[in-house]
């Protein structure tokens, strides 16, 4: 059959254009959302991402978890201002990690849930193709290490991207002291610090009871077991060592098996009666998996805290993590960090003096010091980067003025992580230092955890 001249470019247009907007079509990031049981899973979705389709897939079993997931982006789509267009794809199904594996609706798979099968979820899902943005811990126990590190390989080998979730990387008391900490001139060296002093101390305090998104969080029975969350030494202290890394030494490869020793640790629990159970699970009993760790009068001993003292590159540093049940009328979570130099020492306080909001303190090592002259030859290098950042003097030292654009809440970091990753996906690679530093954190928080459990039996025999 001929084809006339202008029916035949007519046809040749409408091809080019179909393959283009196939094209269009292939560059979008299509999310599915994997067995979401942690409201992290939802702040990757509080804000819309351009070359993101808005109907996301998610797999789930059926049950509470993925049903509060849902309400929560309802909740985003629904808000008066700037509301998101999310519309949901639901499965739900006990098949649901092979339904979503065999369906292939997506590239990107969103993980924030039980962590007791992350691990395995992760190596099975960069395994089929897809790219996996995971929520932390990835993993929670040093049986597991080793199919993390497989997980990272099947990554590479399949030309995917593995990444967790640092929200923390974007506080910006935290970004300011790693920027100050880079001023050679005010800052001087990083000290090596001993076991008893440290050069690096984090520690942040979490709560039970909270507040997102303007209502108290109903949190799965689940997560008070840590055989399927992590003990607090696994969990939250993620961020912790990763920002030990992220300061100390950015951008610079870290070998778990040269740059870290282990110097000791610590776990202990807290305790919870079955009424403040109650409270934020909305279950009226201990479910069966709980009862192993509930003792006499109905209360419940979690292992949520944990401290790690270890060397980085021969630099001491300590990292602790501390869950109450419920913090104090208008406080909430806080952080407290410092990083000793040579010549100044940077520290975050959030206590009531800070009106509960992390503030960042520069104070001389000694007292001759010369710190307004420093600052005065760093500052303009600091505000290269962030403009309007400003210091004053006080008593102790000099308290670093932040402008208020820069004081976005924790949960806007998600939006952040998410958009740094889409970037990462868009460039098709992650930094060369990003994998293997995250495999140096989670070898850094397994063994701690070993450490505690058999330091804990040592004394216990003693």
């Amino acid at each position: 059959m001929k084809v006339a001249p202008v029916a035949g470019s007519l046809l040749m247009a409408a091809l080019l254009t179909a393959c283009q907007s196939d094209q269009k079509k292939d560059d979008m990031i299509h999310l599915i959302t994997l067995d979401p049981g942690h409201f992290h899973a939802a702040l990757v979705q509080k804000t819309m991402f351009d070359g993101v389709d808005s109907t996301v897939h998610v797999y789930a079993p059926d049950g509470p978890d993925v049903q509060l997931h849902l309400d929560k982006i309802k909740g985003y789509n629904a808000r008066p201002e700037d509301p998101t267009h999310w519309h949901e794809d639901v499965y739900l199904g006990t098949d649901f990690l092979d339904k979503m594996l065999t369906d292939k609706a997506g590239n990107v798979v969103v993980m924030a849930g039980n962590n007791r099968l992350k691990t395995d979820y992760i190596q099975k899902t960069v395994g089929a193709g897809f790219n996996v943005l995971a929520d932390k811990p990835m993993v929670i126990s040093a049986a597991n290490f080793d199919q993390l590190k497989e997980a990272f390989a099947t990554a590479e080998k399949n030309k995917v991207l593995l990444y967790d979730i640092m929200t923390e990387r974007y506080e910006i008391s935290t970004m300011l002291q790693r920027a100050f900490s880079q001023q050679a001139d005010l800052f001087g060296t990083l000290e090596k610090g001993t076991p008893e002093n440290p050069a690096v101390t984090k520690e942040s305090v979490h709560h039970f009871y909270k507040n997102v998104s303007g209502s108290i969080l109903t949190r799965p029975s689940w997560f008070m077991d840590v055989a399927q969350q992590g003990e607090g030494i696994v969990d939250v202290t993620t961020h912790l060592v990763d920002l030990v890394q992220w300061e100390c030494f950015p951008e610079q490869t870290i070998d778990y098996q040269k740059d870290i020793s282990l110097t000791s640790a610590r776990r202990w629990t807290t305790d919870m009666t079955l009424s403040q159970f109650k409270a934020i699970t909305k279950q009226d009993a201990f479910p069966d998996y709980l009862k192993k760790d509930v003792v006499k009068d109905s209360v419940l001993k979690v292992y949520s805290n944990g401290e790690i003292n270890y060397q980085l590159r021969g630099v001491h540093a300590k990292v602790s993590v501390i869950w109450k049940y419920k913090a104090p009328e208008g406080t909430g979570d806080t952080h407290y960090s410092i990083m000793r130099g040579t010549k100044a020492n940077l520290i975050i306080r959030q206590g009531a003096e800070q009106q509960y909001k992390p503030t960042l303190y520069i104070e001389a090592v000694d007292k001759n010091t010369d710190l307004e002259a420093a600052l005065k030859t760093v500052l303009p290098n600091i505000q290269k980067e962030f403009p309007g950042v400003e210091v004053k003097k006080i008593a102790k030292g000099w308290e670093v003025v932040i402008p208020e654009k820069y004081k976005e809440g924790h949960e806007a970091h998600f939006g952040r992580v998410a958009q740094k990753y889409l970037d990462y996906l868009k460039a098709g690679a992650l930094p060369a230092w990003e994998v293997p530093n995250m495999i140096s954190k989670y070898y850094t928080t397994t063994q701690a955890l070993e450490l505690a459990k058999k330091s804990k039996s040592e004394l216990a025999t003693k």
